[in-house]
């Protein structure tokens, strides 16, 4: 069975499957996965693609930590999502000993426990009998140490050291580069534009408080802050008929019996109690309504707890943490906030106060170090002025009950710029010739290279231009080299948008003898087909990546748009730099107290900053906008690439002249030193629909992008190079 991952999961998935095949990597692997990424997704389909494309009889260990069944919730998902993997626990191997090919999930308490009989002689061989049971069977192991910095215990390396395993899997969202591990970090921004979690963090948002009196008060004013937002958030989902009733987590430090009774108090004067169902508490002495906790609809508005709760607890609902003052670990810190990052519904719905959580507290300590973590902000909420409350655009947006994406179009695409680039035929043989004088390789063996030589000092060895680099080579084993295959495939899917399985379909009827098609380039055998597909794998990426970004003036044809009226946000939060010095107010941005510690290099790129001072300056200009860069409520165009793939850009700024002329603007990296700057692969179809949409509404426009610090602007016909007569100085329009 496929699984359907994101981007950023075969990423991972595939960088596992690297370094366990790769003979020189380093016995353990440590990967840092934030949570909510998916981390068990995509662990399950690692394990599956490696016991079928590497080998079938390689032993799995999956350890997780906790009391509670985080063990039994892997396990399951691993039956749903494969449900042909062979799967046990603890007690199968006690009772059966480990079998090749299965996959053994295994709680650490049950293990490292001195009360538990699982390390016990008893009639029944103990683990480690088992263990040593699989070693003189030549069975070996792989391991995968779920939240791995919470398994560091004597006991636990004991278990390791039995195990032996061929490769140690250490996740965490929490772990640390080690010099003696292999290391890879998810992108969080990748999970986040996956939708899986929120956008970014809210800080402290609108508390505008310089003094408080005792740490009651503090409490219940965060508790009236916290509840406001809750009711915000579940006002937006009942709007959108989202079953979901939004939870608040107040976290208490510790020795904080007094202060625990005393919110429960002020809950109870707001009208939420543990008798009415609305509160709900989480310690280990006392537990209270939370056995449907983590349904969205819980009726439950408050969760009462004082530590993390128990590792593997997910509860997407949870939106909003209360954190009264103590000082705590940044692990803990981190790994709390992830509890109120998932997205109930892992997708977002562009509208901040649903796609964002929120964090009230006066402990700094504890709020710097979230903030250093990234994806949290000071932000500051702003109002629209009144004098632009009534101004209107036409937004455009996707139909998103259509996908018109079609495979045998790319297909078709994919021939005709294959044969056009590389001068290609009819001839097979002679299309063989042909591709490899572009450095295409071909044949049943497969190349890697690596360097030798005689190096001095650690910069000899980082200056790739010394030393001896050479090739060797492999006889192809369709078995052994199967997963190269699939990350071959992965590789090319991921600038395509084409699922796996209908991009290999794809890739056969380019280029593999047992598939008829018309529309055939090589006539290459099984064993041919694999090594071309592994050995070109980066020149087939690029191709395909070159062949989805060359402009198509016929998606203002197949584009499927829906339009709706636009109007300025009445208010939007900015991030900002809160200890920025020299301060000055924008006096023409549509925004109160719009000011300079928003627009920092931290936030803005070198063309938006001289663009806003270009503005700001400008005595034609009566007021600008800074539009958002995606989200429901900011101004959005559609458009295709070659493909036929939907997407929607977000154009940067909308400009009101004093003449009433309204302009809007989309910046872009600009040249320097004669080479461009630019990092938009799609900037040409971008610029075909942005013209399209100015035509039809009667507006001015223009790309802007910057050299020698002065701004240019085009508007007719795109072109690269900024010496080019297109490109105007901007100053010639205002």
């Amino acid at each position: 069975m496929i699984l359907n991952l994101f981007d950023f999961q075969t990423d991972a998935k595939n960088y596992l499957l690297d370094k366990v095949t790769d003979s020189n990597s380093k016995n353990r692997i440590v990967l840092k996965s934030p949570t909510g990424s998916g981390k068990t997704v995509f662990l399950i389909s690692f394990i599956e693609d490696y016991l079928l494309y590497e080998d079938p009889n390689k032993i799995f260990v999956w350890l997780t930590p906790g009391k509670g069944d985080l063990e039994q919730q892997s396990k399951n998902k691993m039956e749903k999502l494969s449900p042909n993997s062979k799967t046990g626990n603890i007690h199968d191997v006690l009772l059966q000993g480990f079998i090749p090919g299965y996959t053994y999930f295994i709680n650490w308490e049950m293990i490292t426990n001195k009360n538990n009989s699982s390390l016990k002689e008893t009639e029944k061989k103990n683990l480690l009998e088992r263990i040593a049971a699989a070693h003189r069977g030549n069975f070996s192991f792989i391991t995968v140490i779920d939240e791995e910095h919470l398994n560091n215990t004597a006991k636990a390396n004991d278990i390791l050291n039995a195990l032996d395993s061929e490769y140690e899997i250490r996740v965490s969202a929490t772990t640390t580069r080690n010099p003696l591990a292999e290391f890879y970090e998810i992108p969080e921004e990748e999970v986040i534009n996956s939708g899986l979690i929120t956008k970014a963090l809210y800080v402290n948002m609108d508390i505008n408080i310089d003094q408080m009196d005792d740490l009651e008060n503090e409490a219940f004013y965060l508790l009236q802050k916290a509840n406001n937002k809750r009711k915000e958030i579940k006002k937006e989902y009942e709007k959108r008929s989202e079953n979901i009733n939004p939870l608040v987590i107040i976290q208490f430090p510790e020795m904080s019996n007094r202060l625990i009774e005393y919110v429960e108090k002020s809950l109870k004067t707001l009208g939420y109690t543990y008798e009415n169902k609305m509160v709900a508490k989480w310690l280990s002495e006392d537990k209270r309504n939370i056995s449907d906790i983590t349904d969205d609809n819980s009726p439950s508005n408050f969760l009462i707890m004082k530590q993390a709760i128990s590792t593997g607890w997910d509860c997407p609902r949870a939106k909003i943490l209360i954190k009264l003052r103590e000082n705590m670990s940044e692990n803990f810190e981190i790994q709390t906030i992830g509890r109120i990052r998932r997205m109930p519904k892992a997708k977002h719905y562009n509208n901040d106060i649903l796609d964002f959580c929120y964090l009230y507290t006066f402990d700094e300590k504890y709020k710097d170090a979230v903030i250093q973590s990234g994806n949290a902000y000071e932000l500051r909420r702003l109002f629209l002025k009144s004098s632009y409350k009534n101004f209107e655009l036409i937004k455009e947006y996707r139909n998103n009950d259509y996908d018109i994406m079609d495979e045998v179009e790319i297909r078709n695409k994919a021939y005709d710029y294959f044969k056009n680039k590389y001068k290609l035929s009819n001839v097979k043989k002679d299309n063989i010739n042909s591709m490899e004088s572009f450095g295409f390789k071909f044949g049943t063996k497969v190349y890697s290279r690596f360097r030798t030589g005689k190096f001095q000092t650690l910069a000899d060895i980082s200056n790739q231009n010394l030393g001896e680099h050479r090739e060797i080579a492999h006889e192809l084993s369709t078995h052994h080299h199967g997963i190269d295959c699939l990350q071959s495939i992965d590789m090319i899917k991921k600038v395509t948008g084409v699922p796996s399985n209908k991009m290999r379909a794809i890739l056969q009827h380019l280029f593999h003898k047992s598939i008829p098609s018309t529309k055939k380039l090589l006539n290459l055998d099984n064993r041919e087909w694999y090594a071309f597909m592994i050995n070109n794998a980066y020149k087939l990426r690029d191709d395909f990546l070159e062949l989805a970004a060359l402009p198509d003036i016929k998606q203002l044809q197949w584009l499927d748009k829906k339009t709706s009226i636009w109007k300025l946000p009445t208010e939007d939060f900015y991030r900002y730099l809160p200890h920025e010095t020299e301060v000055e107010i924008y006096k023409k941005n549509a925004y109160e107290n719009y000011d300079t510690s928003m627009t920092t290099s931290t936030f803005r790129s070198i063309s938006e900053q001289l663009l806003e001072n270009f503005l700001e300056n400008n005595e034609d200009v009566e007021w600008y906008y800074k539009n958002g860069d995606t989200g429901q409520q900011y101004l959005s165009i559609l458009y295709g690439n070659n493909l036929e793939k939907e997407y929607l850009f977000y154009p940067d700024y909308i400009v009101k002249k004093k003449n009433e002329e309204v302009w809007i603007l989309e910046t872009k990296g600009g040249e320097i030193k004669g080479k461009s700057k630019n990092i938009d692969k799609q900037i040409e179809n971008k610029f075909i629909a942005f013209k399209a949409y100015a035509e039809q509404h009667k507006i001015n426009w223009g790309f802007v992008r910057d050299k020698d610090s002065r701004l240019y602007i085009n508007n007719t016909v795109y072109t690269e190079e900024m010496s080019d007569s297109q490109w105007k100085l901007l100053n010639h329009k205002f």
